[in-house]
């Protein structure tokens, strides 16, 4: 069975998606991260080796903010970032598209298309109030499930007015409601209100959203928050089937793309060495210039297959020198040394 790969590597989860020659969706997982991207990217390839174990993978592409990590590790053949792997994924599912609401773990973006193109972007700057992770914090503090957090704020007769200039904010005034004694389906649907204008002011700041509008990533699931936005911009929302996975879809689509047009053989390293070999990550400092670069290794079974977060890409190439090596070698030790 011939098959693309998307890899999506973000701050809270992993996503990997398989698709067929004709984007047909054949595979995708969703793994909270727990601080372990490796180990929860190796989870992943077990389960894709369990339910599709005769795959031929043709081609992998990486995005998220672990993307660089993903694609050393797996031997991916394109990298590219979150807004277009998103907005190539939105186009996928309805091409009408034009405004793309998207809100994950740590980050909220949204991404606006014409004619299935991305016209321009944001993304929140500061504040992480309304992300999953926020959103989490505050269904732990409520002692609510967050799977029923949603459900609850449907609920809802009389949603109180909370603050949700910013997380800090939206959290004390959302303690102090609830110190007045209203029910907690109000205090939820009061803060997805909360949020969806947090989200308006901040995100989109101002710029007018067209439909169709695609409400997608984790926070999605949250059917309050999707009928928030629905009040505030008296517009239908809509949620893709697979919302969860639309950035490792996009890669995957991406990579297909890649393919049909240069075709050649895939640097990736297979799903069963995937699953089961060993990565260790390490980093140092280049001092070279100003600029202080922390330049990002992975190894696998010893051998560096992957570097990069270097400015001016000296560091990029993986063939170096035996002077480089050196070098590179004088910067770590300048690291351990004490006082450094």
């Amino acid at each position: 069975m011939d098959c693309f790969l998307g890899i999506d590597v973000g701050s809270v989860s992993s996503k990997i998606v398989a698709i067929g020659p004709e984007e047909e969706l054949l595979f995708e997982t969703y793994l909270r991260t727990h601080g372990g991207p490796i180990e929860a990217l190796q989870t992943g390839f077990r389960q894709l080796q369990e339910q599709l174990p005769h795959a031929r993978v043709l081609a992998v592409g990486t995005t998220g903010s672990g993307r660089h990590l993903a694609a050393a590790m797996v031997g991916a053949d394109t990298i590219k970032n979150e807004i277009t792997a998103h907005a190539v994924a939105a186009r996928h599912v309805n091409p009408e598209v034009r405004t793309v609401i998207d809100i994950g773990g740590q980050d909220s973006k949204i991404i606006y298309l014409k004619d299935g193109v991305s016209r321009g972007f944001n993304m929140n700057s500061v504040c992480a109030a309304g992300t999953g992770s926020f959103l989490d914090h505050q269904a732990t503090r409520l002692n609510i499930p967050i799977e029923k957090f949603g459900e609850l704020a449907l609920k809802s007769k009389n949603p109180v007015r909370i603050a949700g200039r910013c997380g800090v904010f939206a959290e004390s005034d959302l303690i102090s409601k609830q110190q007045m004694g209203y029910s907690k389906e109000d205090l939820i649907a009061g803060l997805c209100l909360a949020l969806a204008r947090n989200y308006l002011t901040n995100v989109a700041r101002g710029r007018k959203i067209e439909p169709v509008v695609l409400f997608q990533g984790g926070v999605a699931a949250n059917v309050g928050l999707r009928a928030a936005f629905e009040t505030l911009l008296g517009l239908p929302v809509v949620v893709p089937p697979h919302f969860r996975v639309m950035g490792a879809l996009g890669a995957a689509l991406l990579a297909r793309e890649r393919w049909l047009k240069h075709g050649g053989t895939s640097k990736f390293r297979g799903v069963a060495a995937i699953a089961t070999f060993r990565c260790t990550p390490r980093s140092f400092i280049c001092s070279d210039c100003a600029n202080n670069c922390e330049i990002s290794e992975l190894y696998v079974r010893g051998e560096l297959v992957g570097r990069w977060g270097s400015r001016c890409g000296k560091w990029a190439n993986l063939n170096l020198s035996s002077a480089d090596r050196e070098d590179q070698r004088e910067h770590r030790l300048v690291l351990l040394r004490p006082g450094a």
